[in-house]
């Protein structure tokens, strides 16, 4: 399998790069602006591999990267706004499919790509629960050019062993048992990192007690986020943060420390798979089954909790018809399965070329194509940019005050503020 490496959620390598201005048009080419965050291995690599096939299918246009480096994007998505206010629009940027863009469409600044859709027959593609989820009031303003998984239990099989732990945990009560068996054998029983991976374990023990449909509905209007139910999870989730370790600096050393033996277990999205499975060069150069191993976070069997990088139309792209040309390749079975296998993703269409994704990829694959799906808070898809800004405050209050009641009205408050 081609190297992956996940330098961040959903990519970035953490660098200070800055989108540079297209050159000049050369050579009677027109230049294609495309935005992202994609700059570290693998996704890079990934990116350029998308690049050879949309000049090769396209001679008369020119690709002009202007990714932006800076861990989850956030960097990229600073610069982006800011020319957006300034009405010079990239001709295509990225952005997490669902909730994250909804800013973007109220504002005006995307155009509607139904049509796309329509001629590129990509309802037929895309599982119906995807299309439902990236559709606003009907319409579809992004294509999806991957699939990435939040809920995975990242694990050391030998720390299991010797706590005497029979396998990955299937229910949030057997997590809670395996996590005392690791305690008192004086190993690090959760592993965390910095305070959004809080929030990412807190969606993941949601959906393992609510269940898909609940867990959906909490994004709704009129959502009961003072239900019983929600009280249920939260109390589990702060039960769970009792065996979590000294919080780590990011992901990846939270990881690590379970690749390494320091700790048992890891909830993190499957780009830790390349962190972990990658050569020393560019990851930890671990053997997965025996140095790590994963399964869907206890109580989520059976259902994806996913979230998709893809790319947008702006309103006013200077090279509209170039940026269309970019969509149709990053929607195609071929630009996927280009990108995806480098990227150390799935890609979000169903025809993909299933010899491409091996060991933990071909698990992801099945399973996509199998589960029920439910949208990353965390990571774009289930709620706006103000509601996740809410609720990583009331969870980081959460991570110095224990408190689940106050956890709890400040959850229902931010929905309250902010369910569509």
């Amino acid at each position: 399998m081609v190297s992956v490496l996940g330098l961040a959620a959903c990519g970035g390598d953490g660098g200070g790069q800055t989108a540079q201005t297209p050159a000049a048009e050369g050579g009677g080419k027109q230049q294609v602006e495309v935005f992202s965050w994609w700059t570290g291995p693998g996704e890079a690599d990934g990116l350029q591999a998308m690049k050879k096939i949309f000049e090769e299918k396209n001679p008369n246009y020119t690709f002009f990267d202007a990714a932006v480096a800076g861990g989850s994007g956030d960097k990229a998505k600073a610069l982006l706004q800011s020319k957006l206010q300034a009405s010079t629009p990239p001709d295509t940027f990225q952005g997490h499919a669902g909730a994250e863009l909804q800013g973007y469409i109220k504002a005006g600044n995307l155009e509607d790509l139904t049509p796309l859709y329509d001629e590129l027959k990509l309802k037929d593609v895309f599982p119906e629960q995807l299309v439902e989820q990236i559709s606003v009031d009907g319409k579809i303003y992004s294509v999806p050019v991957n699939i990435h998984r939040s809920n995975v239990l990242w694990f050391n099989p030998a720390v299991l062993k010797e706590a005497g732990v029979a396998g990955a945990p299937k229910t949030i009560e057997e997590f809670v048992a395996a996590l005392e068996k690791v305690k008192a054998k004086g190993k690090i029983p959760l592993s965390i990192g910095s305070e959004w991976t809080v929030t990412h374990l807190l969606e993941s023990v949601l959906l393992g007690t609510l269940g898909a449909d609940a867990y959906n509905a909490l994004f709704k209007p009129g959502a009961d986020w003072n239900s019983p139910q929600v009280t249920t999870a939260l109390q589990s989730f702060a039960k769970i943060m009792e065996y979590a370790g000294d919080p780590q600096d990011d992901w990846q050393p939270a990881a690590k420390q379970v690749a390494d033996g320091e700790a048992a277990f890891n909830i993190m999205g499957d780009w830790a798979y390349g962190y972990f499975h990658n050569p020393p060069e560019g990851g930890l150069g671990k053997t997965s089954k025996t140095d790590f191993d994963w399964a869907p976070s206890p109580g989520t069997e059976g259902t994806y909790l996913w979230l998709s990088d893809s790319f947008t139309l702006p309103k006013g792209a200077k090279n509209r018809e170039g940026a269309t040309a970019w969509l149709k390749v990053a929607a195609s079975k071929e630009g996927q399965d280009a990108f995806n296998p480098k990227k150390g993703s799935i890609p979000a269409r169903k025809d993909a070329d299933q010899s491409l994704y091996t060991d933990y990829l071909a698990d992801a694959l099945k399973d996509w194509s199998s589960n029920k799906l439910a949208g990353s808070i965390q990571h774009g898809v289930a709620v706006n940019q103000p509601w996740l800004a809410a609720i990583n405050e009331a969870v980081g209050l959460f991570i110095g005050t224990k408190d689940v009641k106050a956890l709890q009205q400040a959850l229902a408050d931010a929905a309250t503020a902010n369910a569509q």
